[in-house]
């Protein structure tokens, strides 16, 4: 895994959090839940690569 991707990953996270809590002081809870659903999304998007050759790695080391 590259430092590169864990850099981003840790950028998206932050910047969910930082907006997460600044739509939590405004009174928008629903708007703040959305904004951390949409960061999970685009992390999962961004790690889609390294899961299938995880997956890969998973199962040609247990032969399946």
């Amino acid at each position: 895994m590259e430092i590169g991707l864990i850099l981003k990953v840790a950028g998206v996270g932050f910047l969910v959090a930082v907006a997460c809590q600044v739509l939590k002081s405004t009174g928008k809870e629903d708007h703040s839940m959305f904004v951390s659903l949409a960061g999970i999304v685009i992390v999962l998007l961004m790690l889609t690569k390294e899961i299938g050759n995880l997956i890969t790695t998973i199962s040609s080391v247990f032969g399946i």
